[in-house]
């Protein structure tokens, strides 16, 4: 019996975490939550009275954080994201109150690196239109499918180097790539070739590969300006998020063969994929799926409860991010 009541003063003991989500979203964080918080979810009860005094949000995927959703959690001291990216929280509004945000740090660097490396030898040895040449059985039928093209030896403008833009640079580099890079500013004591101006980079480059966070200042950074510095034979992959690139002048310029070729992970409207481009065999399309393994999965999870403990625990978060 007095195990019993210890156990349930303990579970009675732990702090509340508001879960912020669509309605709609498949993700499920409770299972691994539940063990260390009390979860506030709209369904409970209570839920309008307990969110006035909840401390700590947990944003699961990208379900929009705005003021408004800010305004009814007047004691709201973290937003902790399970995202790189954090364009879908009001940033200036967390700056404004003092709220601290988290993102999941490196937990997904490796992971997109990879993905980003094989959408580009992908798109450059055409893997995925040789695959589909050979299901359909045209191979018989048209002879040998056309020559892919080498990528040791490319000139690859990484746009972003964040984490994940370094590990990118680093698996490229082992192919031979000549790297190159564009940033909010140059970095200290890294190798490769800086170019302030994305257009610059891309007209030195044979393929972009995009990583960078998004931004006001970064939105439709890639644009037809850029595209044409790229060239003809210029390719270009998308890890990052949709917005980075204006899709309509990237779906003009591929369409009229005036880029050499892409490969999208993220688009702008998800998850509508703009229909132009599935009769194209130099488009290489993913569902945002980049960073999902089992291994990122898991170091997420680690990342986000890591986050929740140190903040209970008046600890220096794992992952949080800095106000500009």
């Amino acid at each position: 019996m007095a195990s019993l009541q210890a156990s349930i003063i303990a579970c009675e003991s732990r702090p509340w975490v508001l879960i912020h989500q669509w309605s709609s979203s498949k993700l499920n964080f409770n299972d691994w939550l539940e063990t260390r918080f009390r979860l506030l979810e709209p369904n409970h009860p209570a839920f309008t009275l307990l969110s006035k005094s909840c401390r700590a949000l947990v944003c699961v995927g990208a379900a929009p954080v705005t003021s408004d959703t800010l305004r009814q959690c007047p004691s709201l001291e973290l937003v902790v994201g399970s995202s790189t990216g954090l364009d879908h929280i009001d940033i200036a509004e967390c700056h404004r109150r003092g709220i601290k945000v988290t993102n999941v740090g490196n937990a997904f660097s490796e992971d997109v690196a990879d993905y980003a490396v094989g959408l580009y030898m992908d798109v450059l040895r055409r893997i995925s239109a040789a695959d589909r040449f050979s299901r359909t059985g045209m191979w018989p039928v048209m002879g040998d499918y056309p020559l892919g093209s080498k990528l040791g030896g490319k000139r690859v403008g990484i746009v972003g180097l964040g984490n994940i833009g370094l590990k990118i640079a680093k698996r490229l580099g082992t192919f031979g790539c000549i790297i190159t890079y564009n940033s909010r500013k140059k970095k200290p004591h890294i190798p490769y070739l800086y170019y302030s101006n994305v257009s610059d980079l891309a007209a030195n480059s044979d393929a972009l590969i995009v990583c960078c966070a998004l931004t006001k200042e970064t939105h439709h950074l890639i644009n037809k300006d850029v595209m044409t510095s790229l060239g003809k034979n210029g390719i270009i992959i998308n890890v990052g998020r949709g917005a980075l690139i204006n899709e309509k002048e990237l779906v003009e310029f591929l369409v009229r063969g005036e880029i050499g070729g892409a490969g999208l992970d993220v688009y702008e409207n998800e998850p509508a994929v703009p229909e132009e481009l599935f009769i194209l065999d130099n488009i290489v399309l993913s569902p945002h799926r980049a960073i999902c393994t089992p291994e990122s999965m898991a170091a997420m999870q680690t990342v986000v409860i890591g986050n929740l403990e140190a903040f209970f625990a008046n600890k220096p978060l794992l992952s949080q991010i800095k106000f500009e």
